[in-house]
């Protein structure tokens, strides 16, 4: 283990963030760069060598947790890195991005602040890639085999990445201008500097990976004629059908899906617009949905200089503590304060919203709101809580609700859906359609993306034994498999 004391004489300390004032005046990532380093081998050394280390279980790619708190606790960075990289093959995204469901089950957990196993991750990580332990792994040998991927998201690239490296020509396809999906286009830049997906892109071409950008399989390309080209299909489409909200007025102009909003946000940092054109400057933003994503709407529309930001959220706020039926090792529902948060901004709990009022010439400016309640497992409205806020801008953060169907992909391929309008697919997450497979949230809903890495390690499992009849692949879990929730 690595200090057998730790858990005892040292406690919790985590990333240290900018100043407010300074990093809403930037996108570059919120927290101080180089902050863990000083702290992280002690941070690491409280991981207390449980008997049974149930972070395994709470972290869906399985990783190694123990080991490599252990290296990075008596620094040996080389080592992390390789028991990082066995079940992970972008902790660089997941130590910045992912809720971490592993701190939730660590067993120190029960009683002390957990361990900060997602700082420790990302500590390892940025070392090795300032060291040079991150290389190319090109395959020793090509199978001969051809493999399309159809998304550069978390869980296309896993597959791809995997499949490259065991022999196989792998093209990923993406329909956007630049490899990354959401990872690219959803994720804020303060969020993620979008840098460290140009190098593992960078490593994967190394390795041979094919990318092609700005080709959307059913539109550009026959997804039929695609499957006759290769010999093997991953569909890695992401679930990007947004959530609506048919109230009157949705139809004003300045109501936007939270997924047209925050894209071109980041188009602007990388250079292709000078100004969005839906932009939070100088007006009162709503942001209807508490989640990640909208809390990605927040942070934006105060670097876009907004009046004011208000966040609704329809059901209550969440306690600071696990509930009683939220015991550990499940992953609880707690009161979150972001970065974004951080930075100012209202946050409404237990509201809907009943309509949105516009002016004269279509342009939305307030949103009607009421108090709701459960009652008897049923949402009703409060009589007499009526509320009207202004709103100038209102981005949907509400979710997603399935893969991309009017794109004639799912129709020219002949892929069955499940009941919740997912691909279906079998234990080897193979589809109905011989030769194609489905990872990631196309196949499992909305989800986070340590699950989409985790089902692109799997599902290139089975199309490596589809290939060559066996495989050496790790696959994590299983299709059916779900969080460690309750």
């Amino acid at each position: 283990m690595a200090d057998p004391k730790g858990f005892l004489t040292t406690g919790r300390e985590v990333a240290e963030t900018r100043p407010v004032g300074e990093r809403v005046k930037d996108w570059n990532e919120v927290y101080v760069p180089g902050s863990l380093l000083p702290i992280i081998s002690k941070q690491a050394g409280r991981c207390m060598d449980c008997g049974i280390p149930f972070c395994h279980n709470g972290c869906p790619l399985g990783n190694l947790i123990p080991e490599w708190n252990d290296y990075a606790y008596r620094e040996d960075w080389s080592a992390a890195s390789e028991r990082l990289h066995a079940t992970n093959n972008f902790p660089e995204f997941t130590g910045r991005l992912c809720p971490a469901p592993c701190e939730s089950a660590c067993v120190l957990g029960i009683n002390q602040p957990a361990v900060t196993i997602k700082n420790v991750e990302v500590s390892i990580i940025d070392k090795a890639w300032d060291s040079g332990d991150v290389t190319p792994q090109p395959p020793e040998r090509l199978s001969g085999k051809t493999v399309a991927v159809i998304g550069s998201g978390p869980a296309g690239l896993a597959a791809a990445q995997q499949l490259t490296r065991a022999g196989h020509t792998v093209a990923v396809f993406e329909r956007a201008d630049r490899i990354g999906g959401l990872l690219r286009y959803g994720i804020p830049e303060f969020k993620m500097e979008k840098s460290h997906i140009n190098r593992r892109i960078e490593q994967m071409r190394a390795e041979g990976t094919k990318f092609r950008t700005e080709v959307e399989i059913g539109k550009d390309i026959d997804a039929a004629k695609l499957r006759r080209r290769y010999d093997a299909v991953v569909i890695a489409a992401g679930a990007t059908v947004s959530r609506d909200l048919p109230v009157p007025g949705r139809d004003l102009k300045g109501v936007h899906f939270a997924m047209e909003y925050l894209p071109l946000a980041n188009k602007v940092q990388e250079g292709d617009l000078t100004v969005s054109p839906i932009t939070a400057e100088g007006k009162h933003v709503v942001v209807i949905g508490g989640g990640d994503t909208g809390a990605d709407c927040v942070g934006t529309a105060h670097r876009q200089g907004a009046l004011s930001v208000t966040q609704l959220e329809i059901m209550p706020q969440p306690g600071e503590e696990r509930n009683a039926n939220q015991p550990w090792p499940t992953f609880p529902m707690l009161y979150k304060v972001t970065s974004a948060h951080e930075e100012g901004g209202e946050r409404l709990y237990s509201v809907s919203t009943t309509h949105f009022e516009g002016d004269e010439d279509g342009n939305v400016q307030s949103l009607h709101l009421i108090e709701v309640e459960f009652k008897d497992g049923k949402l009703e409205q409060k009589a007499g809580t009526e509320r009207v806020i202004p709103a100038q801008l209102v981005t949907l953060a509400m979710g997603f609700t399935g893969t991309d169907q009017a794109n004639g992909l799912v129709q020219q391929f002949g892929l069955e859906l499940d009941e919740r309008g997912n691909v279906a697919r079998d234990e080897n997450y193979a589809t109905n359609v011989d030769g194609v497979y489905v990872a990631g949230d196309a196949g499992r809903g909305q989800s986070l993306i340590v699950w989409a890495i985790a089902e692109g390690r799997s599902a290139a499992r089975g199309v490596d034994r589809f290939l060559t009849g066996t495989s050496a692949l790790h696959a994590p879990i299983r299709p059916t498999d779900r969080s460690l929730t309750v």
